[in-house]
């Protein structure tokens, strides 16, 4: 992730230098939450014509299994021929992408952002975050280097990753522990907050333009946890531990699924078969294995006590195989949101086999491991956990958790791929 937009500044860069970037960083954030904030919003409607208007007009139930089957099938027919014949094939393989990355031409944006409107709103399990955020950054690259080309393309990157975690979060908080963990390892004059200073701004232009446009929301209800003690130490740090170690088993089986796929050589046999593999992985885990996850998870966690363990672990195995096969079978999309809903549903099949454990500390934990396990992305796996939790006082719990769950991540394969189709590491 480039973001050392200046690297011939002055170690104290002047205000003469940090005040001209004031007006793209406002630019590239309101823009970058536009296009999430749109993209979001037609997926939403095309979704709601699918799931909802269309059955009731066929009087069929909206989440059947023969529905199901049949509309992430045909959602796969349609993703494929837009891979198939949209210039630049709607981007690289999305197996092999993180958040973030070069500029894509911008003749390839309109097909990614339409495989993934599409996606969306077929039930496919993955999120809105990856296409957006590469879309945003070959946007801004493109047009800011046309209107300042003496301008580094870092910088326009930079600005669009930022704003683009700011709209996605509705906090720009996430973007600056990613923008400052990526920044450890940059080189680079001038100091820590000269260098955030563009890209902390376009975050917070995108976050505050979600929010006044929309209504974003991490928090899932859990009950809080006010006085945590040593027993819930212990729980975050066991609970925290499995939800990695169960996310790792996806990580092992991701490159043999990936090169599955691979086999069938072409997207209208790939995007097909993988669309039928999630209809069946639907009518066998339910309608809260479908979609990105996040108004999933919101409603399992206000069930709480309502699924046996035994429900909780089927959701929560069918959603890690819908996962890995939406991944591998070249569906463009994000891997966070699903792994959020992984996450709450292992937290809890843990709570609901000890009833002891405290909610908030079950799923927070959990989302925590899992997160970690399937991005490595440590400051936003303590981020969502935290945002989840609700609940100040976990922050230190989950501060802990993520420790034993690093040494359990670290050095092993995650869900992404390199351009030769082995597991980054």
């Amino acid at each position: 992730m480039a973001t050392d937009h200046d690297a011939t500044a002055p170690a104290e860069a002047p205000v003469r230098i940090l005040l001209p970037q004031v007006l793209p960083a406002l630019l590239v954030g309101v823009g970058s939450a536009l296009l999430f904030l749109g993209i979001s919003t037609l997926a939403d409607e095309l979704q709601s014509v699918l799931w909802e208007t269309v059955p009731d007009a066929l009087d069929i139930g909206r989440y059947s299994s023969l529905w199901m089957i049949t509309v992430l099938t045909v959602t796969g027919v349609t993703v494929g021929l837009v891979v198939w014949k949209a210039p630049g094939h709607a981007g690289p393989d999305p197996a092999s992408e993180g958040l973030g990355g070069p500029p894509l031409p911008p003749l390839v944006v309109p097909g990614l952002l339409a495989a993934s409107t599409l996606a969306l709103a077929g039930g496919v399990s993955l999120g809105p975050e990856q296409p957006t955020i590469a879309a945003a950054i070959s946007l801004a690259a493109w047009l800011g280097l046309r209107a300042a080309p003496d301008v580094p393309g870092a910088f326009w990157v930079s600005l669009a990753i930022a704003g683009t975690f700011g709209a996605l979060f509705g906090t720009p908080v996430a973007a600056a522990l990613v923008l400052s963990e990526a920044l450890t390892g940059q080189p680079g004059r001038g100091s820590l907050w000269d260098r955030l200073f563009a890209p902390l701004l376009a975050a917070g232009a995108g976050a505050m333009t979600t929010q006044l446009l929309a209504d974003p929301s991490f928090a899932m209800g859990l009950p809080p946890l006010t006085d945590p003690g040593w027993e819930d130490l212990l729980a975050a740090l066991v609970v925290a531990t499995l939800g990695a170690l169960f996310a790792l088993l996806g990580c092992y089986a991701f490159p043999p699924l990936h090169r599955a796929f691979g086999r069938l050589r072409h997207p209208m046999l790939m995007l097909p078969a993988g669309g039928l593999l999630l209809g069946l992985l639907g009518a066998l885990g339910g309608h809260l294995t479908l979609f990105k996850g996040l108004h999933e998870t919101k409603e399992l966690v206000g069930s709480i006590g309502v699924y046996s363990s035994g429900e909780l672990a089927r959701l929560a195995v069918v959603k890690l195989a819908a996962l890995l096969v939406a991944a591998a079978a070249g569906f463009r999309g994000g891997r966070v949101f699903p792994a959020v809903f992984l996450g709450t549903a292992f937290g809890l099949v843990v709570q609901a086999l000890v009833p002891e454990i405290h909610p908030a500390v079950a799923v927070s934990s959990a989302v925590l491991g899992v997160l970690l396990a399937t991005t490595r992305q440590g400051w936003v796996s303590l981020f969502v956990a935290a945002v989840i939790a609700s609940s100040p006082a976990m922050l230190a719990l989950l501060c802990l958790a993520s420790l034993p769950a690093w040494l359990v991540v670290t050095g092993r394969p995650q869900l992404e791929l390199d351009h030769q189709g082995r597991s980054r590491r």
